[in-house]
């Protein structure tokens, strides 16, 4: 029973008894009656003013409570003159605005946050209590778009505080980092996903930048004055003049062939690291495409290797650098031509609505364990191979701000996909 009801019962009960009471006195003494009655009259009109007193801050209270509950903190009581009631309200409205301050806080620092992550460079997933994504920012949408499921299962496999490195066909690398915070209580989860894509290659190429500067330098130091000795002594024709010395005649012309390719594998390694600036202009890429394939004709037909067109009728213009690029679809026609091997097909084709060049072969295919390591420095699956030309190829294509793949997308088919769109 609410206090209300037990107050109201109490004192119609209370008068009740003070009616009877004065009709007991009714025949005896009159005036006195009438006197009682008055008194109980007034009494009523008390209890009454009483009881809205008494009442009004419980009604201030209730429609305090049902704005909190409704967390609207914008409800205030004005004072009614009264000390008690007053000081009720005092603090209720003291109170409110404590509440409503730091609810304008936490909208704030919340705004600021969702902000953050929205425009944060890095990718953010955010994970619930039961490891489900419950928050991805657009960032990390783009990098999981081409491999959700890849990411999502190293996701899943790295534990709280741990980070990895993954590289997605082989050229594009991510450093996955999971960390966790406390949300009422409970551990909440969170995965950062950056691109180090830039910071590895430039790592690299800053390392093997100086080893081949390094070696260069010691071979070209050494070549030279052992050339220059074994050729002075092969123009001294009176010291071969006996047959017994045609042996060691032959040996020295082998040791200067030597020296000489020795000099021309280097100079293949340095030209990587003094690659020239780009100097862009407009280049008919499809004209670019048919040169090219017409220098390598040779080399298909020595594997039966044919070539196929995909291209727009009409000259189709990049803006490019026509030497760097036209060295681009050499090593890339060369690697593809040995990819089949012994008879296939080739094809190029652009995408003109996606801006986009594909060269396609027919070989066996790449293994998914050597595609993480395809745009490796000096790494080769090829017997003589020195792994210097796809290294070639992506430092022109990153210099272009070309982006690029090279995937087996199905048995029989390897796309290496150009992006034309410069960043």
């Amino acid at each position: 029973m609410k206090l209300k009801t037990k107050y109201i019962l109490f004192m119609v009960m209370l008068h009740l008894i003070f009616v009877v009471l004065t009709y007991l006195i009714f025949e005896n003494n009159k005036l006195l009656f009438i006197a009682s009655e008055v008194v109980i009259i007034i009494s009523v009109v008390i209890s009454i003013k009483l009881y809205q007193q008494l009442v009004q801050p419980l009604v201030y209270l209730n429609e305090g409570i049902n704005a909190i509950k409704d967390k609207d903190f914008n409800v205030k009581f004005l004072p009614t003159g009264k000390p008690e009631m007053d000081n009720l309200i005092s603090v209720y409205n003291q109170m409110i605005d404590e509440l409503r301050i730091e609810r304008t806080k936490q909208e704030e620092q919340h705004f600021f946050l969702e902000k953050l992550i929205h425009t944060s460079p890095t990718g953010i997933i955010i994970l619930d209590y039961d490891q489900q994504i419950t928050q991805i920012n657009p960032k990390a949408s783009l990098i999981l778009t081409p491999n959700p499921s890849l990411f999502l299962e190293q996701i899943t496999h790295l534990k709280a505080g741990e980070s990895k490195m993954i590289r997605i066909g082989g050229f594009n690398t991510y450093k996955l980092q999971k960390s966790y915070f406390i949300d009422r209580g409970f551990s909440r989860v969170f995965v950062m996903i950056e691109e180090v894509t830039a910071e590895i290659f430039e790592a690299e190429k800053n390392a093997y930048g100086k080893v081949i500067k390094m070696m260069a330098h010691e071979v070209n130091n050494t070549i030279g004055p052992v050339n220059s000795i074994i050729n002075m002594a092969l123009d001294h024709g009176s010291l071969w003049v006996s047959k017994d010395k045609d042996a060691l005649k032959n040996a020295m012309y082998v040791a200067v062939e030597r020296n000489q390719n020795l000099n021309l594998f280097m100079r293949n390694f340095a030209d990587l690291v003094k690659l020239s600036p780009v100097s862009k202009r407009s280049v008919d890429l499809c004209a670019l495409i048919h040169s090219v394939s017409d220098f390598m004709q040779i080399k298909a037909n020595e594997h039966q290797v044919s070539f196929k067109f995909k291209l727009p009728v009409d000259p189709f213009y990049i803006n490019a650098d026509i030497q760097q690029m036209g060295q681009v679809l050499i090593n890339i026609y060369k690697n593809a031509i040995e990819a089949i091997d012994h008879q296939g097909t080739v094809t190029v084709s652009i995408d003109a609505i996606l801006n986009q060049l594909v060269i396609s072969d027919s070989g066996a295919g790449i293994s998914d364990l050597l595609s993480e390591q395809l745009f490796s420095p000096f790494f080769t699956t090829k017997k003589d191979g020195q792994g210097i030309g796809l290294t070639l190829v992506r430092e022109i294509l990153l210099n272009h701000g070309f982006e690029f793949s090279l995937k087996t997308v199905k048995p029989g088919q390897t796309d290496f996909v150009i992006d034309l769109n410069p960043d």
